[in-house]
């Protein structure tokens, strides 16, 4: 068996405490059995590039930020088939404060600085209800370059839910910035 056959036949083990999403043999689980989630090991070279997103400087031109978001393995497919992302898919979005500079192409920003990483994970069965960082189907983590395991969200509705909360209609992911899930 492959590597890539490997991650898509391992895409998502579920434990009798909870959901342990994991993506290849041997790999770390992104959630524990309490819910503690992590940022995925690798995740840049097993899970799919789904776009990113420029966020507009405050002032001037150019981008502030950056933002890549990445799938786990099959969760695309998934999703195209259905319309829903799946129980243990994982969401990871990388943040970049960016450079800005004139080119000859005009001003162009680009990614320069990780500034941490946003994950979530889908749990449309609410596994870890006495666990602040997951609810309305999802399990919600921001993570500082640097930390990949040690989370500084305490609370996902105060610390992550409202800068989702214009998507909340398309399962709180903004689904139409990502052409890969167009159906």
């Amino acid at each position: 068996m492959n590597k890539r056959q490997a991650l898509m036949a391992a895409a998502i083990a579920v434990s009798g405490s909870g959901l342990a999403a994991t993506f290849a043999e041997g790999a770390t689980p992104v959630v524990n059995s309490a819910g503690k989630l992590r940022v995925p090991v690798n995740y840049q070279e097993s899970y799919q590039y789904l776009g990113t997103w420029s966020i507009a400087a405050d002032a001037g031109k150019g981008a502030k930020e950056m933002h890549s978001v990445y799938a786990s393995p099959g969760a695309v497919a998934q999703y195209k088939k259905t319309g829903h992302f799946t129980d243990g898919t994982v969401l990871v979005k990388e943040v970049f404060a960016t450079q800005t500079l004139p080119m000859t192409t005009g001003t162009v920003s680009h990614p320069n600085t990780l500034k941490g990483w946003f994950v979530m994970v889908r749990d449309s069965k609410n596994t870890h209800k006495n666990n602040a960082l997951w609810g309305d189907g999802w399990g919600w983590s921001w993570f500082n370059a640097g930390d990949p395991v040690h989370t500084t969200s305490t609370n996902y509705k105060n610390d992550c839910q409202g800068c989702h909360v214009p998507a909340k209609a398309s399962d709180w992911i903004y689904v139409n910035g990502y052409r890969a899930l167009q159906r």
